[in-house]
């Protein structure tokens, strides 16, 4: 068992960052020496470009390296994109790119943005005769839009801005408690920031009006402003992806499967997640395979974009798959609806090195040409693990990638690498199966002309 410091720490977060590592490993490692050369082993070698990525967090000691890969020939309303994944998991990036090749031959992936509506929120108590608060809206309103411009010129100048501001009433949740409800459009921003600091302004408009209008008595005047804050849930930023081809233009599949059985049954594998919540939920994660990774390489919140996506997986009321899939007059289609709140100008995206290099690499594209690459990405991922599922299986794929982590885990030399991925090239991987053929490698060396 690690040890444990004797007692906390003062003024942790004032030492150097060599500081915090040696005061770090010194109280919770074994080895300090050896983990000590192991964090400061994944600084970054430009120092430069590590003080960036030291700015991101706090009390940051080293960095988390995770994978960076691409999927290339990923056909997007008729054009190609090489498009950078991070993730960790083995197959998510062979599965993106097999689906991609997949229907490249097929008319590609077809996306397009329905809306990019974004919501904030100022919430309230206010004890007051109701139909006074509604006669103040309309004041308040134009006081709301006057106050804020400072904020909102250059968002507006963008093509963006407040689209709508409602007054809404909820006592069955608190006596008292209001809404203002917001809608802005950020353009090629996520827009934090910007709909935070327009809430805030919001809030103080709305304090000061209630505070000081002649018509209400000092009773009235009394205002509580619980808080003022976006909301991650965006149902209006929403972009469809789909893929669509004659039946017959499937092909056939594993052990004969015709393409119309393919259809009917991969069809059937999706009424099934749009029902069961449990496999609506795998289901989805897969989904999220593909969008985090492209999320994640693009700077964006991938957490807010998850929180978003669960949400309105479950907006009547039940947990439901995000895709869907229909067969109509030997057509088979398929398709994602999303909710995706994502920006290419400011935060991560313009200040991660790697982050400006992924959206170098899709082209610049604008928030709108990101939400259609992401979403499809995701749809990608879902055709890809459905496909799996209703035909070999999903594991015959996911454990044929997982054979070089299991190698590396066995310790297993270059030669023993190349002997068991030929061996196990035509076969059924298993963790069991690859410990007793390495084994086997290992004991009987002359057998297979590997040196001990």
């Amino acid at each position: 068992m690690s040890k444990a410091p004797k007692q906390p720490i003062a003024g942790f977060s004032k030492l150097s960052k060599v500081g915090k590592i040696k005061w770090i490993v010194e109280n919770f490692f074994r080895d300090p020496e050896n983990v000590m050369k192991e964090l400061t082993g994944y600084w970054h070698h430009n120092e430069d470009q590590q003080k960036v990525l030291d700015g991101f967090s706090e009390n940051t000691i080293s960095n988390f390296l995770l994978p960076y890969g691409v999927a290339p020939n990923v056909m997007i309303n008729g054009q190609y994109y090489c498009v950078p994944m991070v993730i960790e998991e083995s197959s998510v990036v062979a599965a993106a790119s097999s689906a991609a090749k997949f229907w490249m031959d097929r008319g590609g992936f077809q996306a397009r943005v329905i809306s990019m509506i974004k919501k904030g929120q100022v919430h309230f108590i206010w004890n007051g005769p109701h139909q006074k608060l509604i006669d103040l809206f309309p004041a308040l309103k134009l006081a709301l839009y006057e106050d804020v411009k400072i904020h909102t010129a250059n968002m507006e100048q963008r093509g963006g801005g407040i689209t709508r501001i409602e007054l809404l009433s909820m006592p069955e949740v608190e006596q008292g408690y209001y809404q203002l409800d917001v809608d802005l459009e950020t353009c090629d921003s996520m827009g934090a920031n910007f709909i935070n600091t327009v809430l805030e302004s919001f809030a103080q408009t709305l304090i000061r009006l209630i505070e000081t209008d002649p018509a209400f008595t000092p009773v009235e005047r009394q205002i509580q402003v619980i808080m003022s804050i976006l909301s991650n849930y965006t149902p209006d930023c929403l972009v469809r992806a789909e893929v669509i081809c004659p039946i017959a233009d499937l092909g056939t599949f594993a052990d004969g499967l015709t393409a119309e059985e393919f259809a009917d049954k991969f069809a059937l594998a999706v009424r099934i997640a749009r029902h069961d919540p449990y496999r609506a939920t795998t289901h989805n994660k897969g989904i999220f395979n593909g969008i985090d990774a492209v999320v994640i390489a693009t700077g964006n919140d991938f957490r807010a974009v998850e929180a978003c996506g669960h949400a309105y997986a479950a907006r009547d009321g039940q947990y439901r798959s995000l895709s869907d899939c229909e067969m109509k007059d030997g057509v088979f289609r398929f398709w994602l609806d999303i909710p995706l709140s994502l920006g290419t100008v400011g935060g991560l995206t313009t200040l991660h090195p790697m982050a400006k290099r992924s959206l170098e690499l899709l082209g610049e594209p604008t928030a709108r040409e990101l939400m259609e690459i992401v979403a499809s990405v995701g749809l990608a991922q879902n055709f890809a693990a459905l496909r799996s599922l209703v035909t070999t299986g999903i594991q015959q794929g996911h454990m044929k990638m997982h054979l070089m982590n299991i190698l590396v885990n066995m310790d297993a030399s270059e030669p023993e690498k190349d002997l068991v991925q030929v061996h196990f090239s035509d076969k059924v991987v298993t963790y069991q199966g690859v410990r007793e053929y390495l084994e086997k490698i290992r004991t009987q060396p002359a057998t297979f002309a590997v040196k001990p």
